[in-house]
């Protein structure tokens, strides 16, 4: 069963090009918020790096925070 569109006040199911569209839609937003998700663990990952680095020279959180 596909799901149902709404277009004004006219609701019925959705027929065989919107539901591609649709799942097209979802898949390709999934994707995205993949992406998004690994790009924010990298940035994570790089600044916890970064921090250990500054920290290995001496600095301390304060003046780490202060970067």
């Amino acid at each position: 069963m596909k799901p149902n569109i709404q277009i004004g006040d006219d609701v019925r199911e959705m027929n065989d090009a919107e539901h591609a569209q649709h799942l097209l839609d979802q898949t390709e937003a999934t994707a995205r918020q993949e992406a998004a998700d690994t790009a924010t663990a990298a940035t994570a990952a790089a600044k916890k790096s970064a921090y250990k680095k500054l920290a290995a020279l001496g600095l301390t959180a304060d003046e780490i925070a202060a970067l």
